[in-house]
């Protein structure tokens, strides 16, 4: 056979195929390692060269395996010390599951290791040298849990366990973090039984010390228009349910709908996870971003008709009591469609906004509000402010529509599309017009009314969500590494010409972030602060802007950092200051006291949507810092934390509030989600506390379904609050040991103006009577 040319080329091809894979079955050449530089070549043979390069343990594993005996053994010290400091059933039983159950697993641990020829301590090392590990108590804290007794010891036992268990599940996270760690697969699984058995019994653990506390808000019964209450220092006036068209008939709680017990998983997915045991998948907080956490769902089946087991339970004597299944729900929950939020008041109007659009309201006798008109405009989240016949509205969501639709956007680009702030006429209360729109790359997630005249409306925009498509709305600019383009790093101050508002524009976007050398991007940049700290989002944007014209400052609470204006010049705010805070995972809002040289910041941890008041929680997070402001720079103060203990199925953390005017004092009532309403006496920023409350039990007693306080204000001697999911209740102050009653009717008639708009402070004063008689009460005259 004469070969053409193509088939030698072909033949070659397989040759040099063969060629190549030769050494591969008899190494012929030799295998090396080189050195770092300066340092020799080293030959290798074939299995130290497979043996390099296997990663299904790594010294990672190793030390993780070896820190986590330490960590382990510091627990079975504590429950050891149960015996004889407490007869406490549940402490007992919590110690004796961790005896057994850290014991057996410190000896898999010791076995894996001398597997692999590993000690089980590293060379060296002492009890000591774990002292830092995560969740690890301090000699200090074990002394003093030594100490104790009773009551004192359960409690002190319970948070400092709750802590260790925490710090394991964060050891395991960092192990799982690295690249090629813990591919042998015992260990794996060990991971997995560490992290489940760990988060379980925190569960148990804030349960347990929730029952301890004698707040009288721990363990209040859930419902959702009956749950349980508690009050002190305040009475309520008056509860509104939403109005009609503002909650769904067939799930007017919002939660996820519970299912019958027999009736099948919504999915395959949904159906296995419940025979797992690992619950319905988790409601999305839409316009935050967060996931709820969902209720664990088991289903225990029931013999057929004549299956020989019906008869075998019937005949069982005693009858053993059969428990009742858990709870099935929906995979999904309402979403924020029909959530309450903020509000805004003038004179006898009071404006409530709704992700839906916004309630109004005549304030009648005692201030209690009667329904007047409802406006549906969806598009979220809906703060409002009013200026005269203006109203504003915030707007985020990707389903507004520039026509108020209730059909949503579902294109990604779309003409159609609203995000930004909304102008209504609100002459006609009962009928307003929407006569203004500023569409915005972030949309408006709250706003501040800076400054207003005779000519125009001057306002402040924060927006928080992603920035849209520059097809959709010219201009916009992603985070595009060097474009300076962005519309990150900057809020946009928006003009509205009272004559023609549908000419309303961002006049300026001012980069308030930059750093001196003009870096707009000059702020906190994301992450977290060292150890067992929080971790808080870049600062490319405000959450909310609280100005104090009168003051010419602004205190921005900016995602990252905590930060006050110049604003002397409203059209081109100037930074002052911005701090960082170890303990806040996102500053949310900002109010000043009453002269404007004390600011409050909240910390939005779990973005609202979490139960982030439980009794295990740490006090500093989640909570309100206070910072002087001394020589226009922001000094750190004290901070507050609801006292209550919450339980796992409330959402329950930091949010809005503002200022109650009593003379010669800095009085703040602040909502708490389904924390509820609290009052608290911060005149000494150094050490806040709290004088009155109001709270409910849960809105579900079987998941976490988001509900409480968006809201709490002050407005000409009520307390009104927007509860997201029941509605409105308005409330009055009571005499109590922390106020007087002349404290009491000084801030009833104080002259706080005749607007409220959240985000926008006045001075409040008082006549020369009211001081005196205030000043006679604190003298016991």
């Amino acid at each position: 056979m004469i070969l053409s040319p193509r088939n030698t080329a072909g033949l070659s091809l397989a040759a040099m195929l063969l060629a190549s894979a030769a050494p591969a079955l008899a190494q012929q050449v030799p295998i090396v390692q080189p050195g770092a530089p300066g340092q020799n070549v080293r030959v290798l043979s074939a299995d130290e060269a497979t043996r390099l390069a296997r990663n299904d343990v790594t010294s990672a594993d190793y030390a993780f395996m070896q820190d986590m005996i330490v960590h382990h053994g510091q627990a079975v010290e504590m429950a050891a010390l149960v015996d004889g400091r407490t007869n406490n059933a549940t402490v007992i039983a919590a110690a004796g599951r961790i005896t057994a159950s850290q014991a057996d697993e410190m000896e898999f641990m010791r076995e894996w290791l001398a597997r692999f020829g590993q000690p089980a301590a590293m060379a060296g090392m002492g009890h000591m040298d774990h002292a830092d590990m995560e969740g690890m108590a301090s000699p200090e804290e074990m002394a003093e849990l030594a100490a104790a007794r009773g009551v004192n010891f359960d409690r002190m036992f319970f948070e400092l366990m709750t802590a260790h268990h925490k710090g394991a599940l964060t050891m395991v996270d960092d192990l799982l973090s690295q690249n090629g760690t813990a591919a042998d697969p015992q260990m794996y699984e060990f991971t997995s039984e560490v992290r489940n058995d760990q988060q379980a019994e925190i569960d148990r653990m804030n349960v347990a010390l929730g029952e301890l506390s004698d707040d009288p808000r721990a363990g209040l019964a859930a419902g959702f228009l009956d749950a349980g209450q508690a009050i002190s220092g305040m009475r309520r006036l008056a509860s509104l349910t939403k109005p009609a068209g503002f909650f769904d008939p067939a799930n007017p709680a919002g939660g996820r709908v519970r299912l019958p017990a027999e009736e099948p998983a919504t999915s395959p997915d949904a159906e296995s996870a419940e025979a797992t045991g690992e619950g319905a998948v988790h409601a999305n907080h839409a316009a935050m971003g967060h996931a709820m956490p969902a209720a664990t769902v088991e289903t225990t089946p029931s013999p057929a008709p004549g299956d020989p087991r019906e008869a075998a339970v019937a005949a069982a004597e005693p009858e053993e009591p059969v428990e009742a299944p858990e709870p099935r729900f929906a995979q999904r929950g309402g979403p924020l469609s029909f959530a309450n939020t903020d509000m805004a008041f003038s004179g006898d109007l009071m404006v409530a906004g709704n992700y839906h659009g916004f309630n109004t309201y005549r304030l009648g006798d005692e201030g209690v509000p009667e329904l007047i008109g409802s406006v549906v405009c969806p598009g979220g989240q809906g703060d409002v402010s009013i200026v005269g016949d203006i109203l504003i509205m915030s707007v985020e969501s990707n389903s507004g529509r520039v026509d108020c639709g209730l059909q949503g956007v579902a294109e990604d680009v779309s003409p159609e599309r609203f995000r930004g702030l909304r102008v209504f006429d609100i002459s006609d209360i009962a009928r307003p017009v929407q006569v203004g729109q500023v569409q915005t790359c972030r949309g408006s997630h709250t706003h501040s009314v800076v400054d207003a005249n005779d000519d125009r409306i001057l306002v402040y925009n924060s927006g928080t969500a992603g920035v849209r498509e520059g097809d959709e709305l010219a201009g916009c600019v992603g985070n595009i590494p060097g474009d300076t383009r962005t519309a990150l790093f900057s809020i946009d101050v928006i003009e509205i010409p009272l004559a023609n508002p549908a000419q309303s524009r961002i006049v300026s976007s001012p980069r308030v972030f930059a750093d001196d050398e003009g870096n707009i991007a000059g702020l906190w940049q994301g992450g977290d602060h060292g150890d067992g700290t929080q971790s808080t989002s870049q600062t490319n944007q405000c959450h909310d802007i609280t100005v104090f014209p009168s003051r010419q400052l602004a205190a921005g609470a900016c995602s990252g950092n905590g930060i006050i204006f110049d604003i002397s010049d409203p059209y081109n705010p100037v930074r002052l200051d911005a701090v960082t805070d170890d303990g806040f995972a996102y500053w949310h809002s900002a109010t000043f006291n009453n002269d404007g040289t004390v600011v409050l910041f909240t910390d939005e941890w779990g973005g609202g949507g979490r139960p982030r008041c439980q009794a295990s929680d740490p006090r500093e997070w989640g909570a309100d810092a206070f910072y002087e402001i001394v020589d226009n720079q922001l000094v750190r103060r004290g901070t507050y934390k609801l006292p209550g203990p919450q339980s796992d199925k409330e959402n329950c953390v930091a949010h809005n509030g503002s200022i109650i005017p009593v003379p010669g004092r800095d009085i703040f009532v602040q909502a708490w989600y389904q924390g509820g309403i609290s009052v608290i006496d911060f005149t000494d920023p150094n050490n806040p506390f709290e004088i009155a409350y109001f709270d409910r039990g849960p809105v579900d007693p079987d998941q976490l379904a988001m509900g409480g306080y968006w809201s709490a204000y002050w407005y000409n001697g009520r307390i009104y609050g927007t509860e997201i999911a029941r509605g409105i209740d308005v409330f009055a102050l009571e005499p109590s040991e922390f106020l007087s009653a002349a404290e009491i009717a000084a801030a009833e008639a104080a002259d706080m103006g005749t607007t409220f708009n959240p985000q926008t402070q006045l001075p409040v004063t008082w006549s020369v009577e009211q001081i005196r008689m205030v000043e006679e009460s604190r003298r016991g005259g």
